[in-house]
């Protein structure tokens, strides 16, 4: 449904901040699109409304998208980027057969046929973008596999590349869900074989923190491991940490996204269902001021 608002709804927007509003008059629940914005409006318990506003994006031709942690999922409508060893081998067929042949990985590894339109990056570092060059930046299942205070120091970076304007939408695993299941409230699908009569282990198996058992998978990728430690989970998050993470990395607007709801076009080249749904994952959107 579009509302339009009228006078009163563009005089409380200019006296208040340019993302979010609060205010007494309006309609429940409605939605207002103009040009270059969505309002959208939803009440509170307490008699108020909370506007929240996007910025709309100008044209899918023009825009420019990020994608970080993109793995096998890299678009051609997005700027992709991944730190994995697969991924950099990709791009040097030649090393990566005589990784191949010397054994220094596992076969499966190398077998697995990753994009090469992928740029190399550590996420632990500074993103190799300019200032404000990005119109939207999305990641998923990516910023778990950080320390907290890495996650917010990479948010920090989105909100440099990002335009004033522009949109982080972050999707990570859903640590509420997995309590309710632990709890016997719910169930989580899509982690594969777990043990469902052990709660706590299969609650500690669908968390990825660390592997029951240790593999040998060749001393080259063992020492990569090491290094890097970026395959298991270090840090999880429900709705409301996850927004709190955003907001304190300096983006403004921050609250929880339902599986593809977003302003962003191209979106679904990226947001797997498997990832969001039936409690698989948590999203949320936030603003560059």
């Amino acid at each position: 449904q579009t509302l339009v608002f009228g006078l009163e709804l563009h005089a409380i927007l200019r006296e208040s901040t340019p993302h979010t509003c609060q205010f007494i008059k309006s309609a429940k629940n409605a939605r207002y699109t103009r040009r270059h914005a969505t309002l959208e409006v939803v009440d509170l318990p307490d008699g108020r409304y909370i506007v929240y506003f996007s910025p709309r994006m100008t044209s899918p031709s023009t825009i420019r998208l990020l994608h970080l942690g993109c793995g096998l999922c890299a678009p051609t409508e997005w700027v992709n980027v991944d730190g994995s060893s697969n991924a950099w081998l990709a791009q040097h067929p030649l090393l990566k057969r005589i990784v191949g042949a010397l054994r220094l990985m596992p076969r499966k590894q190398l077998q697995i046929p990753w994009p090469t339109n992928i740029t190399i990056a550590n996420l632990k570092k500074k993103l190799p973008f300019k200032d404000q060059s990005f119109d939207a930046v999305f990641s998923s299942h990516t910023i778990e596999h950080l320390h907290r205070n890495e996650a917010l120091a990479l948010l920090r970076e989105v909100v440099r590349v990002l335009k004033p304007g522009g949109i982080c939408r972050t999707l990570v695993p859903n640590l509420g869900a997995l309590i309710e299941e632990y709890r016997g409230e719910s169930k989580v699908e899509g982690h594969g074989p777990c043990a469902d009569d052990d709660p706590a282990r299969r609650l500690f198996q669908k968390m990825l923190v660390r592997p029951e058992s240790v593999r040998n998978r060749g001393w080259l990728y063992s020492v990569y491991q090491a290094k890097t430690d970026f395959h298991s989970h270090k840090w999880m998050y429900d709705g409301p940490s996850l927004v709190k993470l955003m907001t304190e990395a300096g983006l403004t607007g921050c609250r929880e996204r339902g599986f593809r709801e977003s302003e962003i076009p191209h979106i679904d080249k990226v947001e797997s269902p498997g990832r969001v749904l039936n409690g698989a994952g948590v999203v949320a959107e936030g603003t560059k001021p």
